[in-house]
């Protein structure tokens, strides 16, 4: 059964003031001439973050933190659909149950058999088929705050940003210690970066023509996309834009989907400039992408909801 949506707490309602009082757009945006178009809403949520297309089995999952996204209640639960048939999300992991543990589960990325979930300051591993816990690697040692988003290089390390700041019941604050850390074999852990430069990193992906990193920024003023080699050091800021990119997805063709809170948009990111391909999405969170279908599905947090959407033809 399904979560219902639950009354907006007061870190619900702290965000959207800023969300409004923060409303702009990229730069060097513009929109797109040919638009995407909507296919389907998923309703009933708790508080959706993160979606992540498993192209194997066919299903997207969804990650729902269920409250707070610092709040370790152990009431976060990820759900499963199938790609092809929307009309039925079963929760597939659940908080409490068989094992698991999820207090906010953030960003997901599937390497192997395991499904990878930031979870406030522990990533956790499932099995992608029968969810059933695999892994944790407690990051707690190394002052992790918010862990957001988690990627797979090609040499099968999981990179996994902190942005740095807490969701509480009374809003969301900025902590400090911006961070992307590398999880290696064994579960090693270490940094490839950290500092304010960083501007609250949150969604990130692997680049493989450029063997680069691609990050977004989740700075209320100033978001930037940019790039980082692997083994660290200075960043190639690609786009700048007026304030809190969320999520990031690199298509086939090279192109990047980035989510962003100030102007409400999907951007379409090529070459240094940005369209906007899909507007009027209230604090778009970090999306996932059906390489199948050529779709993207993201999660609206705060309205409890995914919403489907067909990419335009390039």
């Amino acid at each position: 059964m399904m979560h219902s949506a639950r009354r907006l707490p007061r870190w619900v309602l702290a965000a959207c003031a800023l969300a409004s009082w923060a409303c702009g757009g990229t730069a060097e945006a513009r929109d797109a001439p040919a638009a995407a178009r909507k296919l389907h809403t998923l309703q009933g949520l708790g508080f959706p973050e993160s979606v992540r297309y498993d192209a194997d089995q066919d299903v997207y999952f969804i990650s729902n933190m269920a409250g707070p996204g610092s709040l370790k209640d152990g009431n976060g639960f990820i759900v499963r659909v199938a790609a092809g048939d929307l009309s039925r999300p079963q929760v597939f992991i659940e908080g409490g149950k068989n094992g698991a543990t999820l207090d906010a589960p953030k960003g997901m990325a599937l390497h192997g058999d395991t499904l990878w979930v930031a979870d406030i300051d522990v990533l956790r591993g499932f099995h992608r088929r029968t969810g059933a816990p695999l892994a944790t690697i407690d990051l707690r040692a190394r002052n992790a705050v918010l862990l957001n988003d988690v990627a797979v290089g090609t040499d099968g390390s999981l990179h996994v940003t902190d942005t740095g700041i807490a969701m509480t019941d009374k809003g969301v604050m900025y902590r400090g210690g911006d961070k992307i850390f590398t999880i290696g074999p064994g579960g090693s852990v270490s940094l490839m970066a950290e500092g304010a430069a960083l501007g609250r990193p949150n969604g990130i992906t692997w680049d493989p023509e450029g063997k680069r990193w691609i990050v977004v920024s989740f700075h209320p003023f100033r978001s930037e996309v940019y790039a980082v080699a692997p083994e660290g050091g200075a960043r190639t800021v690609l786009l700048r834009g007026l304030g809190k990119f969320d999520g990031v997805e690199r298509l086939a063709d090279g192109r990047l989907l980035v989510t962003c809170w100030s102007d409400s948009s999907l951007h379409l990111v090529s070459g240094g400039t940005s369209q906007r391909i899909i507007r009027g999405l209230w604090q778009p969170a970090d999306p996932g992408v059906d390489t199948r279908r050529n779709r993207v599905a993201i999660p609206l947090v705060l309205q409890g909801r995914v919403e489907i959407w067909e990419l335009p033809a390039r």
